[in-house]
């Protein structure tokens, strides 16, 4: 993938982003932050959902794309299962007694329940419409899909206020389900020449069989990394409250700075070592790619910590605590990339079981530390206890990988990861701030300086494809 494709994936990220801090200050001065909350359980749902009904055929759909001929019926096979699926459990739901929207949002509404399920069909068909512009390496096409739900949404918020709509939680919700069916629109349009020939496309039972072997475990492991990611709003959702909550949500949402960085890494790294590893290119740039990764991952991590306070001007006083908060909630975007980079040997090698296991270890260990840290810290807590979880999701699957493909140096990696986890903690709960703030500084002009160092010595470019 050359420089060109790569800004093309670019764009949307960085675009998104810049939306995102535009609306977010928006949404905080105009709706209550207990329906900031309820939105992000919301999220959560659809998130559950994708992950569980796409029965890990996303992730074999990218695993299998460049060893098939017929990307069509590649496309049928892995899309075809969950879909169907997806709709028998939709519609069981939808003739219980029982309110979703009540367990998800304290709101008793069949409205709002409806409004979940299409949210949740519609989010689920645009995953796999995805990935067939990531995997054709259509960059800028990827990217305005990315963009226009945002700007959707943008505009109807600003016509929310123009018209002086209610600030109701039936209406944010409402918007939020409009971006969605604009990116699908987009997303079927863009990709038609992809998924219209899978009409007449034939499933390959055998290699159907294989991607489930493959994609069985990921199920399992999907589910327990949506536990890691979603357990903090459940425990704040359960011993908080939506406000707390909402607080916590707008703090994980300002930490879009680093989900530009995942975004963009995930959607270009994975494809392309895959790729890599096909054509016999050597562990050395590799390598290169995560000694990049890493100083990156420290360079963002000590911009936010220097550079949280800025939020304070821009939200409403009910918010000042996001500036502590936001310092502890980047470390799972950042983690998780590095955690991308030092771990693909695990689907190199296709043990997907590797990745439950670690899923589940860092699970339970945020499970304990959300118990622990909620009732006394609140947000601050569970902001925490998602960094120590992710620092362990890291460790483990990196271990993981050097252990069954290629070992490579691992302790600075640590110590490093280690020492920004604990900088990151004493910021939240605002304690050594003299100290805490040397530090971010200190390790910052390092890390710019290793960067520079790399760079120049970089012998030739990783590729030029």
């Amino acid at each position: 993938m050359n420089n060109k494709k790569i800004f093309h994936f670019s764009i949307g990220p960085f675009a998104t982003a810049a939306l995102g801090f535009i609306t977010l200050p928006i949404i905080t001065w105009f709706f209550s932050a207990e329906d900031v909350g309820r939105v992000t359980m919301m999220q959560v749902a659809i998130r559950f959902s994708i992950l569980l009904f796409s029965l890990g055929l996303d992730q074999a759909y990218v695993r299998e794309y460049h060893e098939v001929e017929d990307k069509a019926g590649l496309l049928k096979s892995t899309i075809l299962p969950g879909l169907i699926f997806l709709s028998v459990v939709l519609l069981v739901l939808s003739l219980l007694p029982w309110s979703m929207s009540y367990l998800l949002f304290g709101i008793d509404s069949n409205y709002l329940t409806s409004l979940l399920f299409v949210a949740i069909l519609v989010a689920f068909i645009s995953r796999f419409l995805s990935l067939i512009l990531r995997m054709e390496e259509r960059g800028l096409a990827f990217s305005m899909s990315q963009v226009l739900p945002k700007l959707i949404f943008l505009i109807i918020i600003a016509l929310y206020i123009k018209l002086a709509f209610q600030a109701s939680f039936d209406n944010l919700m409402q918007a939020h389900v409009a971006s969605l069916i604009v990116v699908l629109l987009v997303f079927t349009w863009n990709t038609r020449k992809g998924w219209f020939p899978a009409f007449r496309s034939t499933i390959d039972k055998e290699r159907l069989k294989s991607m489930i072997q493959f994609g069985l475990p990921l199920i399992a492991g999907g589910l327990s990394f949506w536990g890691l990611t979603a357990v903090d709003r459940f425990f704040l959702r359960g011993m908080s409250s939506f406000e707390e909550l909402g607080i916590y949500s707008v703090a994980v949402s300002f930490s879009g700075v680093a989900l530009i960085f995942q975004s963009i890494f995930s959607t270009v790294w994975v494809p392309t070592v895959y790729k890599w590893v096909a054509e016999g290119v050597k562990q050395e740039q590799i390598q290169k790619v995560i000694d990049y990764t890493l100083l990156a991952v420290i360079i963002i991590w000590s911009l936010a910590g220097m550079l949280s306070w800025l939020v304070v001007y821009i939200l409403p006083p009910k918010y000042d605590g996001v500036q502590y908060i936001l310092v502890s909630a980047i470390a799972y975007p950042l983690l998780y990339t590095l955690s991308e980079a030092t771990s693909i040997g695990i689907g190199i090698k296709r043990k997907t079981i590797f990745s439950l296991v670690a899923a589940l270890l860092a699970l339970i260990v945020n499970v304990v530390g959300n118990y622990l840290l909620i009732p006394k810290y609140g947000a601050n807590g569970a902001a925490i206890s998602s960094a120590v979880a992710f620092l362990c999701f890291f460790v483990i699957k990196t271990e993981i990988s050097s252990k069954i493909w290629v070992s490579f140096p691992r302790f600075k990696m640590y110590f490093y990861m280690l020492f920004m986890v604990i900088l990151s903690g004493s910021a939240t709960l605002q304690e050594f701030q003299v100290y805490v703030d040397t530090g971010f500084i200190f390790i910052f002009i390092v890390s710019v300086f290793c960067f520079l160092k790399l760079a120049k010595f970089t012998p030739e470019r990783m590729s030029n494809e």
